[in-house]
């Protein structure tokens, strides 16, 4: 039985033994994910069917994450109010008014709004939004309140004169 087990030992280094050449063996390093925050001024109605496709270039990871921010007023300090979407808006009721959503793929995101009714709702919500795109690479942290566009801008370690324009 010692002779089968040191038998199968050393048929084992000689088959898990790599071939080498004389050239040298790299291998290729996986592209490295970086933040990037785009922002759009977008306008939603009957002729776009309320929604706003952008396309990014280059192209987003499927492991990447990606979040959406709808610039909703200006603090009486003169600072910038963002929303992470989705947002919704109900009626007094409790029925749904209208909101914005979004999804993406691995080359575009789709901005878009929800509802009945959204001819009727205010040009102050359909025009001129202005939205922001921001990718989080895989691995980002869970523990940043997401909520807050600044806490996340901080935390990737990118500042507004990173962000990109896009023009639709």
């Amino acid at each position: 039985m010692k002779k089968i087990i040191t038998f199968l030992a050393i048929a084992g280094l000689f088959t898990l033994q790599s071939c080498t050449t004389s050239g040298s063996f790299e291998i290729d390093p996986l592209p490295v994910a970086t933040s990037e925050v785009f922002e759009v001024n977008a306008s939603f109605n009957s002729t776009n069917n309320y929604s706003r496709l952008v396309t990014l270039n280059p192209r987003i990871y499927s492991s990447d994450v990606v979040l959406v921010y709808r610039l909703t007023g200006i603090t009486p300090q003169g600072s910038d109010i963002w929303k992470l979407l989705p947002e919704t808006h109900y009626f007094a009721d409790g029925t749904l008014d209208f909101g914005f959503d979004y999804d993406y793929t691995t080359t575009d995101v789709s901005i878009f709004m929800i509802g009945n009714n959204l001819q009727t709702v205010s040009t102050d919500y359909r025009l001129n939004q202005v939205l922001r795109i921001v990718i989080t690479p895989a691995g980002f942290s869970t523990a940043i309140d997401k909520n807050n566009i600044n806490a996340v801008m901080s935390a990737l370690n990118v500042d507004k004169s990173q962000i990109k324009k896009i023009d639709l």
